[in-house]
């Protein structure tokens, strides 16, 4: 049976209270070091203070040279004794003898100690063990009024006595250092308890567990996915988000309005708005965007975006569309063969067989001009038979679609899919806005090139664009129709200038003095087509 693991809360809060117990240890014991020392040295100040005071004492020099030094002495040093709380107050002669002693039976006998540096003139201090057993003592000379050493002072404490003053001041301090611990201790439990809380109880492998999953799931996925916090930063990007908007390592914890996105996109990223299934252009994909807030336990965090590449579905669609019009334009012409041949063979059947030889032959030139204008200038497949079947589409709803004379386009001057985006979608653009407007209804295609550059322009008779909404003209989403699919409209001219952008190219619309909208657009040609 596998052994339970603690929770990583547990196991800091376990670790705290050893670190804080080892801590607390380490201080006690310097804090009863510097005690000691501290009362040790405090001791041995305050024997000189009172050794040299007794020694200075004019009543002092005159005794010790009387006959009989110790019964004047003996008095004067039990009351300094007892008066400064010492051990022992020992006046002597410069040969050891004693004039004074706590223990009246050691007067007359040798002072127990050192006194050498005494009898040269020095104040000292030491730790000796003499008839009272271990003691700090001082001992100063006694100096007569000629500066002759006299005789001797020694004022000392017994060890046991500084001992017993710091036990007396050990409850104090254990008192201080318990309550130290236990503040520790109800920090580090609350430290612990936010902990627990933040990380739902799970263990340390738990969560090295989750990380690795959380790293192999987010680098695995085929969607982008980014992250921002409440502060507007990046907090995680994965590598498909960072191909797909061209992102490099350094944007995690920048600042969303510090990185170079499209301008949508970090709109859409400041603004923090619920985004469902948007699309989004870069200068070259088509990104489908969702947004959403991450919430736990009522509070906001941030926002959570996925990005999908649209942009092969978005060409494959545009592909069906046009291919959708062409079946609509190849029904179209049908229906009017259909027509036309019913109209041949009634006038035939009535006898006017040579009408109904002009009639068609009218018919077929009309539509062979367009084709032979087209085939002649157009040397591109794609864009030819793009331009015929925009042609028949215009038709099917009342527009005539004139390619103009100036046209002239060489085979694979530019890429045939980045042809079609740009023509197709401004001839959709022009055929909508012509249909609606009052005859004639006409459209006007142009595409030439002009030095290094291809130039497409395509102007219609419909009622134009107002000068303050060209500027929007070719942003995502702008349309003057409403849609609801999940495209939207808006999205043609700027796939129109997404192409552009990705060329280094121009694209421009204008409002027509004799009324509709002319758009251009010129891409430079690639170096590599020129030679």
């Amino acid at each position: 049976m596998a052994r339970k693991r603690w929770p990583i809360a547990r196991q800091l809060l376990a670790l705290q209270v050893v670190l804080l117990v080892v801590v607390l240890l380490v201080a006690a014991t310097s804090a009863v070091l510097i005690t000691t020392r501290r009362d040790d040295s405090e001791a041995r100040d305050r024997v000189t203070a009172i050794a040299q005071t007794v020694a200075l004492n004019p009543f002092v020099v005159q005794q010790v040279g009387t006959a009989h030094p110790s019964s004047a002495l003996q008095p004067y040093a039990e009351k300094v004794r007892v008066a400064s709380h010492t051990d022992f107050v020992v006046i002597m002669a410069t040969d050891r003898t004693r004039f004074t002693h706590p223990d009246a039976a050691q007067i007359g006998r040798p002072f127990i100690g050192n006194v050498a540096r005494a009898l040269q003139g020095h104040t000292f201090t030491e730790t000796y063990t003499g008839t009272l057993g271990p003691s700090i003592r001082a001992v100063t000379p006694v100096r007569a009024t000629d500066g002759r050493v006299i005789a001797l002072v020694a004022v000392g404490v017994t060890v046991r006595a500084v001992r017993d003053e710091f036990l007396r001041q050990l409850p104090y301090l254990v008192t201080g250092l318990l309550v130290l611990l236990l503040i520790a201790f109800a920090g580090a439990a609350l430290v612990s308890r936010r902990l627990r809380r933040q990380t739902r109880g799970l263990d340390a492998d738990s969560i090295s567990q989750m990380y690795s999953s959380y790293q192999a799931v987010l680098h695995s996925l085929r969607e982008g996915l980014l992250v921002v916090d409440r502060a507007k930063r990046i907090g995680m990007v994965n590598d498909q988000a960072r191909s797909l908007l061209a992102l490099g390592p350094e944007v995690v914890g920048a600042r969303v309005a510090d990185v170079a996105l499209p301008d949508s996109i970090k709109q859409m990223l400041i603004d923090g708005r619920l985004a469902h299934d948007e699309l989004h252009l870069t200068d070259d994909r088509v990104l489908v965007v969702n947004q959403a807030p991450v919430e736990w336990e009522g509070t906001t965090f941030g926002t959570v975006v996925t990005l999908r590449d649209r942009t092969e579905l978005e060409a494959l669609t545009g592909e069906l569309d046009r291919t959708k019009a062409f079946a609509e334009a190849l029904r179209s012409q049908t229906h009017e063969a259909a027509n036309r041949l019913h109209t041949m063979v009634v006038l035939v059947e009535t006898g006017r067989a040579e009408d109904a030889v002009r009639y068609a032959t009218e018919e077929l030139a009309l539509s062979q001009r367009l084709t032979d204008r087209v085939v002649a200038a157009v040397e591109e497949p794609v864009l030819a038979a793009l331009l015929l079947g925009k042609a028949a589409q215009g038709r099917e709803r009342g527009v005539e679609v004139a390619v103009t004379e100036d046209s002239g386009v060489p085979s694979g001057v530019v890429a045939g899919p980045d042809l079609v985006t740009v023509v197709g979608n401004l001839i959709d653009n022009a055929i909508d806005a012509a249909a609606d407007a009052p005859p004639p209804k006409q459209v006007s295609v142009s595409v030439r090139l002009d030095g290094t550059d291809l130039v497409v322009q395509v102007s219609d008779s419909g009622p134009g664009l107002p000068a303050e909404l060209i500027p929007s003209a070719f942003t995502r989403g702008w349309s003057t129709k409403a849609s609801t699919d999940l495209g939207g409209r808006g999205l043609g001219l700027a796939l129109v200038r997404q192409v552009a952008q990705r060329y280094e190219g121009t694209v421009h619309a204008e409002a027509q003095e004799t009324g509709g909208t002319r758009f251009t657009v010129r891409l430079p040609i690639p170096d590599r087509v020129r030679s």
